[in-house]
Formats: C-alpha cells, structure tokens, sequence
C-alpha cells in the first residue's frame, strides 16, 4: 500500500500510524505520478481537489478554472489526504468509512 499525503498534515500522521508497513510518499517533496492522478480523477472526480485548502484561496480565478490534473500536478499540495493506493483500489481520507474498509 502507498499512503500520499504530507508529513506536516495530522490526518496523514493518524493513517501512517494505524498503517506502519504502507509506504508513506510526501506529495510536496515527491509530487504524486501522473498515471495515479489521472486514476484518483477518475475514482473521486473534483473531490480529489481540496477546495477549503490555503493553497485552493491562493490560487487565481484563472488557476481555480484549470483542469484539475493541472492544478494537482503544478500544485501537489490542492490534493485532498491522504490518498491510499493498494493495487487497484484506492482511497481518499481517513474517514470511518475508509478505516473500516481496511478493517479498523
């Protein structure tokens, strides 16, 4: 399993430590490949994008109306987190739903 999110972010920090053999990938340091995005866009449509972020009331109308590969691609950071990717299935959240999902 392969956890993206941010080191900084508390909800990833509660979904590393309920999930200590996942391989943990910082979206700021490392960015998130091309080929997972456009599979998370195609699972969680524009709720992959975290409107309530800072990042998101930075962002320009012009950028706020870009496709949102584009957005999640020159800023990483917009992606809603954690994003969980065990082979073919993924998950978005630490939510009761996912942590019950991976048996918790």
């Amino acid at each position: 399993m392969i956890l993206y999110g941010l080191k900084t972010c508390d909800t990833c920090r509660k979904a590393r430590k309920a999930l200590p053999d996942a391989d943990f990938v910082d979206v700021r340091d490392d960015g998130v490949p091309e080929e997972i995005l456009k599979r998370a866009l195609g699972r969680f449509g524009p709720a992959l994008v975290n409107t309530r972020s800072t990042t998101w009331r930075d962002l320009s109308e012009a950028e706020r109306a870009n496709d949102p590969l584009a957005q999640l691609q020159t800023h990483p950071t917009l992606m809603k987190r954690p994003l969980l990717v065990a082979g073919d299935t993924m998950y978005l959240g630490w939510t009761p739903d996912v942590r019950r999902s991976l048996g918790f």
